[in-house]
């Protein structure tokens, strides 16, 4: 996604364009791809994901500190075993009038450059989903300190064991619930498609 949402009116126009049309295409797979969340007797009932509209007071730029030997952690998950992770980098942003920091976490198996970012927020458990939303990052090269990304709450999605509980989801550290109310992105999941 392109980083316009704080630019002239164009820019704006044209990011909120692509965060529906983003929308839209999850809608689609929930609808019809075989690795759906949605069991296949609740895709008839299925009207779209239930979101926040989109607000680019939500897409915040954010300072970057990079760990350079990660600490590993243990994510708990909603089922089973924990997950281990590595605490790789701290997002230092402010949003809302407060500042705040949000780790983000990378696989410690894993070789790629994901980094994500679980968390809760003054909306958990209201307006959203009870356990938390997800956001991930994937930068084109190597964060360093100092670098500067925009993380944008308006992707913020549910993970799929907010639809059924057949997965095993992750749960957001004490370290990354925040204070603040955050209104955009996923909003709690429609009742006619959770098992």
């Amino acid at each position: 996604m392109t980083d316009t949402a704080h630019g002239n009116p164009e820019d704006i126009d044209r990011w909120r364009t692509e965060v529906k049309q983003m929308r839209a295409d999850k809608d689609q797979f929930f609808i019809d791809h075989p690795q759906s969340p949605i069991k296949p007797e609740y895709r008839d009932d299925f009207e779209g994901l239930a979101y926040f509209d989109p607000d680019p007071n939500f897409r915040v730029p954010a300072r970057v500190r990079v760990y350079g030997n990660p600490d590993p952690l243990e994510l708990d998950v909603t089922a089973g075993a924990p997950i281990r992770y590595l605490r790789a980098v701290i997002f230092e942003f402010e949003l809302r009038g407060e500042r705040i920091q949000l780790a983000g976490y990378r696989q410690e198996s894993a070789d790629d450059r994901t980094i994500f970012i679980p968390f809760r927020d003054k909306t958990t458990g209201q307006q959203t989903y009870h356990r938390g939303r997800y956001m991930e990052m994937e930068p084109d090269e190597a964060l360093v300190n100092g670098d500067v990304v925009t993380l944008d709450f308006n992707l913020a999605y549910n993970p799929f064991c907010a639809y059924t509980e057949t997965f095993a989801c992750p749960l957001a550290p004490e370290e990354n619930w925040l204070e603040v109310v955050v209104p955009a992105g996923e909003k709690t999941p429609p009742e006619t498609i959770v098992d």
